[in-house]
Formats: structure tokens, sequence, C-alpha cells
């Protein structure tokens, strides 16, 4: 299949604040160096795609206020190709906004929508799935999902039941489900009716509009206003006057869980959803106690199942603590149960009430 028509879109508007104090509003976790790799999650997302797309087809959704960084990290991409929110408003805005800008230069175009920090470690069979779900995308007018074959009873995703129908060898979507707790989440994962929710999304931009258009007509009715400015140099005034109207809602609440013609790919491909400090930790290499520890220096006595980070060239000293999170950044020691992290989006609200922004 000719490539021109295939494109990407990689969502890095989010702030991270579950990554605290490591990911900050000035520099949230896509533009970390997370493995002292040398490149950031968002500069690997973009190496990913680049092996089966052409580097022009490659779109950013992000913050103004992140504009610069971007350019910065990724300077082979041309002004054009990093789309600016005024403000955020979740998913479904920010795909509907790089549809209409991708529909109005190439209305046949295939999209992979994927956020800007996930790990995945087997990189060829990920790219070989997204090549054949181009493939899928452009005969049907389909929607489809890719979901992870879960490798044990987890939490901290959703999760998406697969019905028996299929189209092209691909299973038709029975029911999205929301981060169950730990009894059901064991009985998804024994039932192997069920798959992790990736968050990576492959349509056609006809199919997706039309989507658009039937269940998020608050989105579409704006935007067909403007239709004739996507693409212009008059886009931006446009999507800055327009898209504070737009629902703070996520592609799936708005689509994926309403529309007919939803597919999900089964897959494994050595994925990771870096949303927390859990993720991390179960991806990170670990030492004869279970202990991860991530660019700094450690020692451990009496101590199991903590991960730690700290800036470059520090050492801890780490003694009877046992699952445990220990992060320090620009001036914030953060020490949390690795079971409680939830709890750190609500740290970050009481030290802004207290503090300011100065530590945020």
């Amino acid at each position: 299949m000719d490539n021109k028509n295939n494109f990407c879109v990689i969502m890095s508007g989010g702030i991270g604040s579950r990554f605290w104090p490591f990911s900050r509003e000035a520099r949230p976790k896509q533009f970390l160096d997370f493995f002292g790799t040398g490149r950031s999650l968002l500069q690997m997302t973009v190496d990913r795609f680049k092996k089966i797309l052409p580097p022009e087809n490659i779109y950013i959704v992000t913050n103004n206020e992140y504009a610069q960084m971007v350019m910065d990290e990724l300077p082979e991409l041309k002004p054009n190709q990093i789309l600016l929110e005024p403000m955020r408003r979740n998913t479904a805005p920010c795909i509907a906004f790089a549809t209409y800008h991708i529909n109005s230069f190439n209305p046949d175009a295939n999209i992979v929508v994927a956020p800007s920090d996930h790990l995945i470690l087997k990189e060829d069979e990920f790219l070989s799935i997204i090549q054949n779900a181009f493939s899928f995308v452009q005969k049907n007018d389909a929607l489809l999902t890719l979901g992870i074959r879960p490798s044990r009873p987890e939490t901290g995703y959703g999760y998406i039941q697969m019905s028996d129908k299929k189209l092209d060898n691909v299973n038709k979507v029975k029911v999205f489900t929301e981060k169950p707790n730990l009894e059901l989440a064991k009985v998804f994962y024994e039932s192997g009716e069920f798959l992790w929710n990736s968050g990576i999304f492959i349509w056609n931009t006809k199919s997706i509009l039309k989507a658009f258009h039937q269940h998020m007509p608050e989105i579409t009715n704006r935007f067909d206003q403007g239709k004739s400015l996507f693409g212009t140099d008059k886009e931006k005034e446009f999507i800055n006057e327009t898209f504070p109207f737009c629902p703070n809602i996520s592609i799936d609440y708005g689509i994926m869980e309403k529309a007919g013609n939803v597919y999900v790919q089964a897959a494994d491909f050595g994925w990771s959803d870096l949303g927390t400090w859990g993720s991390l930790y179960e991806i990170s290499d670990k030492d004869e106690n279970a202990n991860a520890t991530l660019i700094a220096n450690t020692l451990y006595f009496d101590s199991s199942e903590n991960v730690v980070t700290l800036p470059a060239g520090k050492l801890a000293v780490i003694q009877g603590l046992e699952g445990y999170i220990v992060a320090e950044a620009d001036g914030v020691l953060l020490i949390c149960k690795k079971e409680e992290e939830q709890r750190i989006k609500q740290f970050v609200t009481d030290v802004k009430l207290k503090y300011g922004d100065e530590y945020i």
C-alpha cells in the first residue's frame, strides 16, 4: 500500500501530573528521558513512526505553551506539522482538530492516533500491526483500536471486551469498560474475552468524520463553520476562537463507546502506558529484592519493591522501605507508597494551594 495516504497524529499536550515531581507543568513527562537513552518519550514515539511513514506525514498536537519545546525536540518537523491547542480539552477535540487539518489537503487519509508517552518494546511487531491496520481501515468503514492481551489482572487500565463478530478477521468491540477493581480485573483476565485499552486508534478520515458528525455535533457544527480555514494561515486564529467552546471529553466517551462500527485488533507488542510510577516500575530492571532504580545511584538495606529516581549523580541510601516511590526533582522530594500513588494528584493540588506554582 502506498504510504503517502497514511498519517500519524501524536497527542502530546498532557501535563503528566501522576509522575510529579519528575514531570512538571513546565516540562511534562513526554519531554523527559526516563531511561537515560538520550531520547524523550515524544522523540521515541516519532522515531518509531518514521520507520513506516514519511516524516512530513507525522503531526504533533500539543498545547500552545509547549510549542517551542516540541520544535526543539523535533527539528525535522515543519511548523505546520505542530498543531497547537489554546487550552486542554481532552482527546476528542484534539483528534477532531487534527482530522480536520489533515482532511483539508488529503480527504483519503488513513490516520493512526497515538499518545506520546507509551513504551513499545517490540517495535517491528507493532509497526507490522499498524501497517495491517492501515489496510483494514482503507478498505472498511471501521474505527479500529488496538487491544493488548493482558498479562495480569491490572486495575490501572481500561478494558475492551471482544465480540465473536468479525470483519476481515478483526473482532468487533462488544463493550468498553472502565478501570475495574481487582476482583473484576481477575474475572476479565481469566475470561480471555477482554483486552487492555491501549489508547491507540486507526481509521480513515471519512469514517472518523462521519462518526464525529453523528455522535459529537457540538464539535463538528463549530468546525464545519470554519472548514475552509483548516490548512490555511487562518487556521490558528479560528482554533483559538473555537476550541474553548469544545466539550472537555475523551474520544472513548465521545465516539468509541457510542459508534456501531468499532473494532479491536488484539496484539502483544511489549506495550506499556507510562501513566503512573507503578507502570514504570513494572517495566524497569530490578535488583534481587525487586527494587528499581532510574538514573541515580542507590544503596538498599532491608528494602524491597521500591522505585527510586533522583537527578543524575545523586545517591540515595534506602533502609527499611517496602513498596515505596522515592522521587526527587527540581527541589521536590516525594516519598509515597506505590499502592497509594493515585493520591499524587491530590498531593499536587495541596502543594499548589499552600505554596503556589513554584513546585508544580
